[in-house]
């Protein structure tokens, strides 16, 4: 299980260095399902801030532009989007910043292949809206549909 911290300080290199770690092989096997109906996946959570500067610069129309054309083409199957509250320390002033988020959860195959594509969507949204970093969790589960 890879569990990335959201302070985006960190949590820059972070992310691309466990996420090109993970391209090359999948998480640990999934839990057993215990008699349950499901399978053993991965179940990704990748947070975005929409500031850009101090004030929102994604918009509800930014967002869904984004999933629409880099999330959905990678990940047609479903996905789940969460608004959030999020926070983060700035290195550079020290202080406490908050802003809107979004939370975009996936369950994809435990292949690497899949885990380029999370990767994929978060450099995408770091370039598009200048971001400094896309905290991203993976996590092995059992997925019943």
């Amino acid at each position: 299980m890879v569990r990335l911290p959201l302070s985006r300080a960190f949590a820059a290199g972070a992310v691309v260095s466990a996420l090109s770690a993970c391209a090359g092989a999948p998480p640990p096997p999934a839990p057993a399902c215990a008699g349950l109906p499901g399978s053993p996946m991965v179940e990704a959570s990748l947070f975005f801030g929409r500031n850009i500067g101090g004030t929102l610069g994604v918009s509800d129309k930014d967002w869904q532009r984004f999933v629409t054309e880099v999330v959905t083409p990678r990940f047609p199957d479903g996905l789940t989007v969460q608004d959030a509250a999020g926070q983060w320390r700035d290195t550079d002033t020290g202080a406490v910043v908050r802003e809107p988020s979004k939370v975009l959860i996936l369950f994809i195959p435990r292949e690497p292949a899949a885990l380029t594509k999370i990767k994929d969507v978060a450099d995408a949204y770091k370039t598009r809206f200048q971001q400094q970093a896309v905290a991203t969790v993976l996590r092995t589960a059992c997925v019943g549909f």
